[in-house]
């Protein structure tokens, strides 16, 4: 059956294109030999329904249908193709990311088989987008790269500059705001080169949101008024309502909450007029955030809970994390702290999320990749030089049989230059492995240091913080405060002692800890930490025995023994109940004292004693008395050990004590006791 065509709602000025596009498709239906099949009548549906991405998903799915049907019966493979990522932008904007990448990913097929460059990169940039909305960083990054090089191999300035565009959108999701700028200035400059405005405005407002949120007001109104103007003028209504919500924003952040209601105000107006879910998220959201900065709790939990459904609708999971966390304050300031947490547990969910490893090694690997990639350009080419040469070696050896000599003697060369390339190439990609796999060791390094960060000195201070704050606004009395203190004490102890491991710890991981051995007196060593702990062992009655005699002699850098005695005492500490002991021997073992620290406390099951010195290990537990733990200090205890060429291990069992033993190497010369 004939598609007939209606009228179609329009915004201002591109009523202009969709009422053209709607009397040329009239125009070819009244000819006399018109078929469904004509191919300019498929581009025009198609192109349509384009258009109409903002106005009503009705309108937009139901043209794709007859393009996608007309398409298939005429075996028009580009109709086709171009149906299905309408199709996949229409399932997008619902929401639906399983089905709108299902969409993309046939149309590319289709595309390939077609082998249409310029389809194929319009589709990339669109499947790289939906993963960027569905929090897969990595796959989104992978898929942009991608398009940048066809981009660049087609010629195609155009959409390359819209893929360095969204590959800045992506640091910015990251926070890493100095990359997206850079991404962002390039496809600005590139946009200027070819006197594309309003592709430069676009980049502007996305420069405009960065600098808002780092602070720099002044470049972000900058940008911001000069995309508003170049939008008004050429009448882009998503991208005008996008300029109006960030200038909110710029206002927002500078705590200005009239001033961002009436730009927000603006956006909105615009927002009734297409059909943007995810673009009034950040709109909706913002205004939550400027009517709770006024104070007007009400308003301001009605647009946070409107954005929140929509943002679920659409499962936009950067929409979910936002709107959770003013959700959270809303409900902590109303004292619904049932609802608070709710909603910070939410948001945490999510901003774990967006901020997985894979996704963070993939952003981090981008840099490392574009330098191998050029280097591969610069190769090929030479390879290509070298491989020119040859054939002209070979046609010349056809041509002139009498310097057949003289062409070998060239092509031997040409064979030896080949050599030379691949022996170049190998050391390049040994060079680049390396590079990769120090590049996962730092990842992996950094990644434990921020998981014990995280997990031990964020609480403590952040407890430490908060208490501060009731103080200063009057939330506690001072003497309810001066309670606090010994737990504060307790937790600035456990923070120094932290730290202390993480210094010495970090300075091992980079290489920077030298191992120097020298000739010391254990028994001392053992003394001075036994002073050093000597409050909490007397805290809790525990009595800690030194069976060490003064003539154990050890050959191992002081300083890192230190650090393990100190350790094995503390933990020992920490797992004794009170009124318990604590026993420190050492025996001789042919060139080695054996040095054990036993105590009478609660053991451990074999699961445990596993998990202790695993080099990924990040083991933390709770001691007698609620004592934490840096889950960082027998890893730090097992590398001093065996720098200084020993070893450690442990023997326990549950309710029956823990004894850990460690060798050390005895002192190259021969001390005694001076009588």
């Amino acid at each position: 059956m004939i598609f007939v065509l209606g009228a179609f709602t329009v915004v201002e000025a591109q009523n202009n294109l969709k009422d053209s596009l709607t009397e040329k498709l009239k125009e070819i239906q009244a000819k006399r030999n018109f078929t469904t099949s004509d191919t300019t009548y498929i581009n025009l549906l198609n192109k349509l329904g384009w258009e109409l991405t903002f106005d009503t998903s009705d309108s937009l799915i139901l043209l794709t249908k007859q393009a996608l049907t007309y398409s298939r019966k005429s075996n028009y493979k580009f109709g086709e193709s171009e149906s299905l990522m309408n199709m996949g932008s229409y399932h997008s904007n619902l929401g639906e990311t399983k089905e709108a990448i299902a969409h993309f990913m046939e149309a590319i097929t289709m595309a390939n088989e077609i082998n249409d460059s310029n389809l194929k990169l319009r589709i990339i940039n669109l499947l790289a987008t939906e993963y960027n909305y569905a929090g897969d960083y990595s796959k989104s990054l992978d898929l942009y790269i991608e398009g940048t090089e066809l981009a660049e191999k087609v010629g195609d300035i155009y959409l390359y500059s819209k893929l360095l565009g969204n590959m800045g959108n992506l640091y910015a999701t990251q926070k890493d705001y100095k990359q997206a700028i850079v991404f962002y200035e390039k496809g600005k400059k590139l946009n200027k080169e070819i006197g594309n405005e309003v592709d430069s405005a676009k980049s502007m407002s996305n420069l405009a949101s960065i600098y808002a949120d780092m602070g720099n007001f002044e470049y972000a109104m900058f940008n911001i008024n000069n995309s508003i103007t170049i939008f008004e003028k050429n009448q882009v209504i998503d991208w005008l309502a996008y300029s109006y919500e960030i200038k909110g924003k710029t206002y927002l952040r500078q705590q200005k909450y009239n001033w961002a209601l009436h730009w927000y105000n603006q956006c909105n107006l615009l927002h009734k007029k297409i059909n943007d879910d995810r673009g009034i998220i950040d709109l909706l959201n913002g205004m939550a955030e400027a009517y709770y900065g006024l104070g007007n709790i009400s308003l301001s939990e009605k647009y946070a809970l409107e954005s929140y459904e929509i943002s679920k609708k659409i499962n936009f999971l950067e929409g979910i994390q936002k709107c959770a966390m003013t959700l959270y304050r809303i409900n902590k300031s109303k004292a619904k702290f049932s609802e608070a947490l709710m909603f910070h547990e939410i948001y945490q969910q999510v901003s774990d999320t967006l901020s997985r490893d894979e996704n963070k090694r993939g952003l981090a690997m981008l840099k490392t990749k574009i330098d191998h990639d050029q280097e591969q350009k610069v190769l090929i080419i030479e390879n290509e030089q070298a491989l020119a040469k040859q054939k002209y070696f070979m046609y010349a050896a056809i041509l002139v049989i009498v310097i057949f000599i003289i062409i070998s003697l060239l092509i031997y060369r040409g064979q030896k230059i080949q050599k030379k390339l691949n022996k170049r190439l190998k050391h390049q990609k040994s060079d680049l492995l390396k590079r990769e796999k120090e590049l996962n060791e730092i990842n992996l390094t950094k990644d434990k240091l921020f998981s014990i960060i995280g997990h031990d000195l964020r609480g403590p201070i952040g407890a430490l913080q908060e208490l501060l704050r009731m103080l200063k606004v009057g939330e506690i009395l001072q003497s309810e405060f001066m309670g606090f203190i010994p737990k504060l004490r307790d937790d600035v102890e456990h923070i120094s002692f932290t730290l202390n491991n993480l210094l010495s710890w970090g300075q091992t991981q980079m290489k920077g800890a030298v191992t120097k051995a020298s000739a010391f007196d254990l028994e001392e060593l053992v003394t001075d930490n036994i002073n050093l702990l000597s409050e909490i062992s007397e805290n809790k009655s525990i009595r800690i025995i030194n069976k060490i005699s003064d003539n154990t002699i050890i050959w191992s850098d002081v300083n890192q023994i230190d650090i393990v005695i100190r350790n094995l005492i503390s933990n020992a500490l920490k797992f004794t109940p009170e009124r318990g002991t604590v026993t420190i021997e050492a025996n001789e073992r042919g060139n080695h004292w054996e040095i054990s620290v036993k105590d009478s406390g609660i053991g451990m099951d074999l699961v445990t004693q596993d998990k202790l010195f695993h080099p990924n290990s990040n083991h933390t537990t709770y001691g007698t008395n609620n004592e934490k733990g840096t889950g960082l200090g027998l890893s730090l205890c097992k590398e001093m050990v065996e720098k200084n060429n020993g070893q450690i291990w442990v023997e326990s069992a549950l309710r029956n004590g823990t004894c850990f033993y460690f060798t050390l190497p005895k002192s190259k010369k021969d001390y005694k006791n001076v009588g």
